[in-house]
């Protein structure tokens, strides 16, 4: 049962899994007061059911989302160690993903290549797409579940291997994911995360290897989840007229990035199109509305971004 005030109506997306939990006023309240006072129960269900849309509380600026984002989680984090280009909106907020809009991005935890990582990500529907444009959620609980055993214990013995290149004019610039252009500051940082690291005098700059989780145990649920993203880092990954190019252009030892198991043999393509269709099985979509703010617990949760038309704005900030 959701136990919330009766200023609200509260029901799922999807409620044959209880798969996103939509929370909605049904009079006029001060959204400021009420997500403060409802904090407590708003934790809760983040971890029962893992993502809960809050529509139509009347917040539209960038300001107010991040209000009820310092309600919720004091802390924001900077985006350091990127994956993905996006755009500081102001403070700690960025924009999604800044990837082509004819393009999807596959389901992922966010941070989730790295050994640290956000404990919540919130999402603000600033622009809606005239169609398309929808971020699925998908459960990590039970995609952990769908893998099959083998497939898991070998990750989990093993890790996974994130090999980054970064060759200039290529993917993201090294100055960009670490957020300086002083090399010292890359090797500390390499360092203080058991990043193997080499600056290179021909090809790409600079060279990262690292291994890092395939799952871990929810420290307040005690779930076990998967939390990484092999699938995604993968050549494969890619449209395949770009990744032939990439290897053709860069050969394959200096692909921007790509992922092995842990022990530096190949993921094999059956084990990746398993991994993907795990995801796909746990999929929830859902029509973003002007205003909406998504609330996803990072480890119990992954998200992605479907293809879209037009113009799309989606906030983000990582707590």
């Amino acid at each position: 049962m959701i136990y919330f005030d009766s200023k609200v109506k509260c029901e799922f997306i999807k409620p044959e899994t209880e798969g996103l939990l939509v929370v909605e006023p049904q009079i006029n309240l001060n959204p400021f007061e009420w997500v403060k006072e409802n904090k407590p129960l708003l934790d809760n269900y983040l971890i029962k059911f893992g993502a809960i849309l809050l529509r139509n509380f009347g917040v539209y600026s960038l300001s107010e989302f991040n209000k009820i984002v310092q309600i919720i989680c004091p802390n924001l984090l900077d985006y350091v160690y990127r994956s993905t280009p996006r755009i500081r909106l102001g403070g700690k907020i960025y924009t999604a993903t800044e990837y082509p809009a004819d393009r999807t991005i596959p389901f992922h935890n966010e941070n989730s290549y790295n050994r640290s990582w956000p404990e919540k990500i919130f999402f603000f529907s600033v622009i809606v797409a005239s169609e398309g444009g929808e971020t699925p959620i998908a459960n990590s609980r039970n995609v952990y579940k769908r893998i099959d055993s083998s497939i898991r214990e070998r990750f989990e013995q093993n890790g996974i291997l994130y090999v980054r290149n970064y060759t200039p004019g290529v993917d993201l610039s090294w100055q960009e994911v670490f957020q300086t252009d002083q090399r010292n500051v890359v090797n500390k940082y390499c360092q203080d995360n058991d990043i193997e690291h080499e600056w290179n005098n021909v090809g790409p700059e600079l060279t990262t290897k690292q291994i890092c989780q395939a799952s871990i145990t929810h420290p307040t649920s005690g779930e076990c989840v998967w939390f990484n993203q092999a699938h995604l880092f993968h050549i494969s990954a890619l449209e395949e007229n770009d990744r032939l190019l990439l290897i053709r252009e860069l050969r394959e030892e200096n692909l921007p990035r790509n992922t092995f198991y842990g022990d530096g043999y190949p993921i094999e393509a059956e084990v990746l199109n398993h991994i993907r269709n795990a995801y796909n099985q746990e999929k929830i979509k859902f029509k973003w509305h002007k205003g909406d703010i998504m609330v996803l617990d990072n480890i119990l949760t992954a998200h992605a971004r479907e293809p879209f038309k037009g113009e799309r704005k989606i906030a983000v900030a990582m707590a």
